[in-house]
Parts: structure tokens; C-alpha cells; sequence
């Protein structure tokens, strides 16, 4: 009467990503990470019959700052700690 056992005709998954997962039975999972930039200068345009004229966009990104994700459990490499010293001394 009682079964651990299940059936399911059809699954559909769109997107996974990230620090995602799709688990089934018995699960403990841990430990899960994600880091993602996304750099838009404009952002997106949906729907019907838009219309875009004389459109112009800036982005102004300093990847340094994007090496610091995570750093303190990592170490970063002697030449990049430099580089951010001397980008640091420039920048004022």
C-alpha cells in the first residue's frame, strides 16, 4: 500500500544555473556557490511594435573590483594585489 516508489510521466526543466539543482529521492546537498556579473548598458526591450531611435549607451566597468569576489578565501596572486595597490595609488 505504502511504496517509497513514484512515477511521473513527464518532467520539464526550462533552466538550471548557478547555485541551482534538480534533486529526486534522498538529498543533502551543500556547500552550493554562484558568482555572476552581468554587465548591460541598456537593459532589454520586450512586447510588440517597440521602436528605438537615436539610442546611445555608456558602460564603464573596472574589472578590478570583480577580482575581489571571493577573496578571502582565496589568496590572490602577488602580481594582482600590486596591480590594485598601484590602481588604488592612481585612482587617489
Amino acid at each position: 500500500m505504502l511504496s517509497p516508489n513514484f512515477f511521473i510521466h513527464t518532467i520539464r526543466i526550462g533552466t538550471v544555473e548557478g547555485a541551482s539543482c534538480v534533486n529526486f529521492g534522498n538529498n543533502a546537498p551543500n556547500g552550493f556557490e554562484s558568482y555572476q556579473k552581468l554587465n548591460q548598458g541598456f537593459g532589454s526591450i520586450s512586447g510588440d511594435n517597440n521602436s528605438i531611435e537615436g539610442l546611445r549607451s555608456l558602460l564603464n566597468d573596472s574589472a578590478i573590483l570583480d577580482m575581489l569576489i571571493n577573496s578571502e578565501e582565496h589568496q590572490l596572486p602577488e602580481w594582482t594585489q600590486e596591480m590594485i595597490k598601484e590602481k588604488l595609488k592612481k585612482d587617489g
